[in-house]
């Protein structure tokens, strides 16, 4: 069974090895891993993609990761199966493969890019005008400059986080159970909705 699970480590040699070994010896199976941040007081966060089998428990690997000196396991949930963990420079080549779509072709990639459930494109006037499956069917625009978290007090199980495509849309993303949208990953957020931006106005 897949999970995903996102962890904090020193950022020095051996780290990351020993965190795979330890989720070996638990019984899991590391599919993928991608470095999502690298902090300034030394550590990492990374997340890893599991394969656990059936009859081990999730909370095994997370107390064998827990006890490694300065690593700490900051959440763990199931994750799509079949998923994979899609890099930024793969997202921007699906983009490119469809110019005349881009916008709604990054609706589609953010779940998997941003290990979110699911991904829309609001408008002013016209509300939703484009999201995944598992989006909600209306959503509210806001006035953003830059990519943000969203508070949404009606939503306590949700994590939102939206940026602007132009004046008159904005793309919004969302968690639900967590973890927190990083800075760094707001950062992506609003770079990838401005290279779909680039690339959809370049084909018209």
């Amino acid at each position: 069974m897949p999970f995903l699970m996102r962890v904090a480590l020193p950022d020095v040699p051996g780290s990351l090895g020993r965190v795979a070994t330890a989720i070996g010896m638990a019984g899991g199976d590391i599919e993928a891993i991608e470095i999502v941040e690298k902090r300034s007081d030394g550590t990492a966060l990374d997340d890893v993609l599991l394969e656990i089998p059936q009859g081990t428990m999730p909370d095994t690997i997370v107390s064998a990761c827990n006890v490694l000196d300065g690593v700490r396991v900051l959440w763990i949930s199931h994750y799509p199966s079949g998923g994979t963990l899609v890099l930024d420079l793969e997202a921007v080549e699906e983009l490119t493969a469809s110019p005349g779509h881009a916008l709604d072709r990054l609706v589609d990639l953010l779940p998997a890019t941003f290990r979110a459930d699911w991904g829309s494109r609001v408008h002013r006037a016209k509300g939703v005008v484009y999201g995944t499956s598992a989006a909600p069917d209306e959503l509210e625009f806001l006035e953003i400059e830059g990519p943000e978290r969203l508070e949404v007090p009606e939503d306590e199980n949700t994590l939102y986080a939206a940026a602007r495509l132009d004046g008159n849309e904005i793309v919004v993303i969302g968690r639900r159970g967590g973890p927190e949208f990083l800075d760094s990953e707001l950062a992506r957020l609003g770079h990838l909705c401005g290279l779909a931006v680039t690339i959809a106005n370049a084909n018209d």
